[in-house]
């Protein structure tokens, strides 16, 4: 499993998972350190402005509420593109060739999925928690 963070400029940290592992409070809190150490790297000045982390951890298509998070219908779908057809023989090359692949974006792929966000997290508090997306 990877867990990607990223913003409006780009890939911030991408965190692959030990196989056979499962996300526990330990695992999350070592990841958001090397995401703020990842930060400080590559955009130190946001950690004066502040970071707003936008966490989805609802499991998929079982949730009332709307769905925010731009990975799953922007991110991941593309990737899954990207992926397609390609073939890997072992998980080091897997995670080589999607870090390779996320990186190699332009950052209009990113804030053109940011300018979406924002949109549904206008439908969603102007329709006061009321989103249908037709």
């Amino acid at each position: 499993m990877a867990r990607v963070f990223w913003d409006h400029q780009g890939v911030l940290l991408i965190d692959f998972m030990e196989l056979g592992t499962t996300i526990n409070a330990a695992a999350y809190c070592a990841t958001l350190r090397r995401l703020q150490q990842s930060i400080c790297n590559k955009q130190r000045r946001m950690l004066t402005s502040g970071v707003v982390l936008l966490h989805d951890n609802a499991r998929p298509h079982s949730t009332a509420s709307p769905d925010l998070t731009q990975s799953d219908f922007h991110l991941f779908l593309a990737l899954k593109k990207w992926l397609g057809g390609q073939r890997v023989n072992t998980n080091e090359e897997l995670q080589y060739t999607v870090t390779t692949l996320l990186n190699r974006q332009a950052a209009t792929f990113f804030t053109e999925s940011i300018g979406k966000l924002v949109h549904q997290y206008d439908k969603c508090f102007n329709g006061h928690g009321d989103y249908i997306e037709k």
